[in-house]
């Protein structure tokens, strides 16, 4: 008994852990302006470039500003959009999703093949189309990166939709006199909220990376706004002698994608 609890153990402690991480994560974003040791902006152009310190923790950019700062604000600029984006993505998504299930004949068809077409193009291109249309900024940018997210959220309920679509629940909520709004979003999206929830876990590192990527391309923050895509295209000339303008950014990208993905496959189990 002893020997068959011990596992499930471990995989508690580390769902908790996995939980603490994104927990840090939201706080950190939250109050950066709390936990900040300087102004993100301010700069100093007699600390250029300097390493590590006891004054600058993780060294500071080629303006002289904090790199620390500059990283606690842009937790909070990266996660936002990034979060946006997927609240955009699976709350459209499953809406078609559902949708697409539901319907039959040529109505049906036409949302599959919406989203098929959708998926033809790489998530990253489409999002950079859409940012071209809508033009470069953060409210585009989260809009583009959402955008580009919603066919996974309507295949996946499309297809459980499709399932549940016989369920006894179903026909019993049709013998009452439940109309197809009503069991669509009474019962049906009650079901399949929880596979939407983890693949809008899975999916929230999709997004960071792309939100890094296309703000990486000039296409999302603009200077001096601290975003962590930003951060790696303005320390990217800097990185044979000032490495850390670099690494900074990128490990944060990392563990961040790092541990809502890990939590994201925990609770798909």
């Amino acid at each position: 008994m002893a020997s068959a609890e011990q596992p499930r153990r471990g995989r508690l402690r580390a769902r908790a852990y996995l939980w603490t991480a994104v927990a840090a994560l939201a706080l950190i974003a939250v109050c950066a302006p709390l936990l900040a040791p300087h102004a993100p902006d301010a700069t100093d152009l007699a600390a250029q470039l300097q390493a590590p310190s006891r004054v600058h923790l993780l060294g500071t950019d080629f303006l002289g500003r904090d790199l620390l700062s500059r990283l606690l604000y842009g937790a909070r600029a990266t996660l936002l959009v990034a979060a946006a984006a997927v609240l955009l993505a699976a709350g459209i998504g499953s809406v078609a999703g559902l949708m697409a299930g539901w319907t039959q004949g040529w109505a049906g068809q036409f949302w599959v093949g919406l989203f098929d077409l959708m998926l033809a193009f790489p998530a990253l291109l489409l999002a950079l189309m859409i940012v071209a249309v809508l033009g470069p900024g953060m409210p585009a940018l989260a809009a583009a990166v959402g955008i580009a997210g919603i066919p996974a959220y309507g295949r996946l309920v499309r297809g459980l939709t499709r399932t549940l679509r016989e369920a006894p629940f179903v026909e019993a909520s049709r013998a009452l006199g439940g109309g197809a709004a009503h069991i669509l979003f009474r019962h049906l999206l009650r079901n399949v909220a929880r596979p939407v929830l983890s693949l809008a876990t899975l999916d929230f590192g999709r997004a960071i990376i792309s939100v890094a990527a296309l703000g990486y391309l000039g296409l999302g923050a603009k200077p001096p706004q601290a975003e962590w895509g930003l951060m790696l295209f303005e320390g990217r000339q800097y990185i044979s002698v000032a490495p850390w303008t670099s690494f900074a950014p990128g490990l944060a990208i990392t563990l961040a994608v790092l541990a809502v993905t890990l939590l994201g496959d925990a609770l798909a189990e």
